[in-house]
C-alpha cells in the first residue's frame, strides 16, 4: 500500500496494491493492520455506496460536527469522480483552503478525509459508483453542508455550474461564513 499526502495536513491519496492476471485482480482495499503500519489508527463502523447515473452529479460539501464528525476513505469502484476536500477548522493556518483528486476505478485509488474536512465530489463519467467507509454512524443532527460554489472557497469545479445535479438539500447549503464549523 503506497501513501502519498495531499496539500491539506491529514488529507491522503492511498494506493492499494492490486495483483491482475488474464482471470481478472485482486486487492485488499482496506487492511487494518497495514493502516496501522502507515499511521491510520482509524476504526470505520459504516460503509456507504453511491450510484450517480450522469456525468456531472454534485454531492456535497458535507461533514458531520462533533461529537459525531466522521473520517471517511473514499474510493471509486466503477468511473470516476473529482474529489474535494475543504478545511473547515477555524482554527487551522488553511482554513477556507481545498486540495481535489482525480479519483476512479482506473486508477485503483482513494483519498482518506479527515475530521474538520467538508468533502465533495462531481462524477466525470456516467455511472459512477463510490464507496466510502466513515467512522461515526450518520447523525441527522449533526449533519451539515457548504455551498459547492461558495467564492470565499473558489473550487475549481471541472464542469459549468449550469450544468451539474445537485439535490435541493446541496444547492441551498450555506456558504462557509454561515455555516457551523471546526473550532
Amino acid at each position: 500500500m503506497e501513501v502519498r499526502p495531499l496539500a491539506l495536513e491529514g488529507v491522503l491519496e492511498i494506493l492499494p496494491p492490486k495483483f491482475g492476471d488474464d482471470r481478472g485482480f485482486f486487492s485488499e482495499t482496506y487492511n487494518a493492520e497495514r493502516f496501522d503500519a502507515a499511521g491510520i489508527t482509524l476504526q470505520f463502523v459504516q460503509d456507504n455506496h453511491s450510484f450517480s447515473a450522469a456525468k456531472g452529479v454534485l454531492r456535497g460539501l458535507h461533514y458531520q460536527l462533533p461529537p459525531r464528525a466522521q473520517d471517511k476513505l473514499v474510493r471509486v469502484v466503477k468511473g470516476s469522480i473529482l474529489d474535494v476536500v475543504v478545511d473547515i477548522r477555524k482554527s487551522s493556518p488553511t482554513f477556507g483552503k481545498w486540495v481535489s483528486l482525480e479519483v476512479s476505478a482506473a486508477k485503483w485509488n482513494q483519498i482518506l478525509v479527515p475530521k474538520g474536512f467538508a468533502h465533495g465530489f462531481v462524477t466525470l463519467e456516467e455511472n459512477t459508483e463510490v464507496i466510502y467507509k466513515v467512522t461515526d454512524y450518520y447523525s441527522p443532527q449533526h449533519d451539515r453542508g457548504i455551498r459547492f460554489d461558495d467564492p470565499s472557497i473558489g473550487i475549481d469545479w471541472p464542469l459549468e455550474a449550469s450544468t451539474l445535479q445537485l439535490s435541493d438539500k446541496d444547492r441551498k447549503a450555506p456558504l462557509l461564513d454561515g455555516s457551523d464549523i471546526f473550532p
